[in-house]
């Protein structure tokens, strides 16, 4: 597949405005102008784009709440807080191709008749700042955003703001609390952000993939887009892939590529041709799969299908000499360290899972305590505010689920030794 999202990264100026409009750039943002900010949602929500943070709404829906909500102004938000562990998709974007973001950006504030846009950037991504502030300043002068667009009249400005590296802000609701100069904790909803968001007021909050995706679909039309991969979440998908493979990076592959074409074509195979374990297929949060179970379309609608999610794309691969239990006990101490506090099954919740895997592959498990992680999780999965705690919840059920043999081997080597 010719790629578009990646397109001309390799090249080491990338980054710069006038490489950028000699590959084509900002003629997707000249194009939309010719049409009604109606029909550019028209042409989203006919091209099927699904947002690419890992929730997988259809982009063009999500648009025409916003826009049918009277209150104004509305707000463009890019959540570029990429912090799910094993997941590096969007830096390549943000760092070597950040004009096509911030065409993305402008063509977004056009259709949904917004003119301000802010940029969430994860703070561990200092570099992508400097870049990014770069390339906006060359937007400014070349009046591809400012208030008066390419001379049409059209009024866009766009700022980034840097997180504090809080995990949490990656759900939309605690990224627009963080915006808003609050702590960053997630809101009951409804009300949903496209009719209160920033300041009350209709915001739109996009991942930096899903927003990179606009201007592909206005240059080539819907009809051509939804050609792309599977015909129920079309369009091109970025996997970011890491952990025992041969050749890790970030794929810009067709949606609904399956995970062992992924793992043994395009990365190369397992590094030094050692058996294949065990996948996390989506990023930290989503189940893991077996060796036996990558034969899936890596999208939306089938993932469910095989026992797990695509999530963010971060395919995470693990050998044949891996502790799994040790991997699933350093997840879930990871979503104890950025589970917010605000609710008590995650908050409390995600803290019990963390201890009793520490007792389990720190030698000192107890019989019972496979079936206690099970319990435990299962009072905590659709009890809390954000899916950070379902997401711990479904970590500790899918590893017993395919691994039970080797919590029993921790658990009986620490009996046997108590005894």
């Amino acid at each position: 597949m010719e790629k578009f999202l990646l397109r001309n990264t390799e090249h080491p100026n990338s980054a710069d405005l006038d490489a950028y409009i000699k590959a084509g750039g900002y003629k997707a943002l000249a194009k939309s102008f010719a049409d009604k900010p109606s029909d550019v949602i028209d042409e989203i929500k006919k091209a099927g784009l699904r947002g690419r943070g890992g929730a997988g709404f259809p982009t063009g829906i999500k648009w025409s709440f916003a826009a049918a909500d009277p209150k104004k102004p509305r707000y463009v938000v890019c959540n570029a807080d990429e912090g799910e562990p094993g997941t590096f998709k969007d830096k390549p974007i943000l760092e070597k191709n950040p004009h096509l973001l911030i065409e993305g950006m402008c063509i977004s504030g056009y259709a949904l008749e917004a003119e301000y846009g802010y940029i969430y950037l994860r703070g561990e991504y200092p570099h992508a700042k400097v870049i990014l502030d770069g390339a906006i300043q060359q937007a400014y002068d070349k009046g591809f955003l400012g208030d008066d667009i390419l001379g049409k009249g059209v009024r866009f400005h766009l700022v980034v703001h840097q997180g504090a590296g809080a995990y949490i802000c990656g759900e939309e609701t605690a990224l627009i609390e963080s915006l808003e100069g609050k702590r960053g904790q997630p809101r009951k909803r409804p009300p949903f952000p496209v009719n209160e968001g920033f300041l009350g007021k209709p915001t739109v909050v996009n991942n930096v993939e899903t927003i990179a995706n606009i201007p592909y679909i206005v240059q080539i039309g819907a009809d051509k887009y939804s050609q792309i991969g599977n015909p129920d979440c079309p369009g091109p998908k970025l996997f970011s892939v890491s952990g025992h493979v041969k050749k890790p990076g970030v794929y810009e592959l067709p949606m609904g590529t399956s995970l062992r074409e992924i793992i043994y074509d395009h990365c190369g195979g397992i590094t030094g041709d050692k058996a294949l374990k065990a996948v996390i297929p989506g990023g930290i949060t989503t189940p893991v799969l077996p060796a036996d179970s990558i034969d899936c379309p890596m999208d939306f609608v089938n993932m469910p299908k095989h026992g797990s999610m695509l999530g963010s794309g971060a395919v995470m691969v693990f050998d044949e000499t891996v502790d799994l239990v040790k991997v699933c006990r350093r997840a879930i101490r990871f979503l104890e360290h950025e589970s917010c506090g605000k609710c008590t099954p995650c908050r409390e919740g995600v803290g019990w899972l963390r201890s009793i895997l520490d007792r389990v592959a720190g030698g000192s498990g107890r019989n019972g305590d496979i079936d206690l992680l099970l319990e435990v999780s299962k009072n905590i999965m659709g009890k809390t505010f954000c899916p950070l705690g379902d997401g711990a919840a479904g970590v500790v059920q899918s590893f017993v689920k395919h691994f039970r043999s080797e919590f029993e081997v921790h658990v009986n080597n620490a009996v046997s030794v108590a005894s």
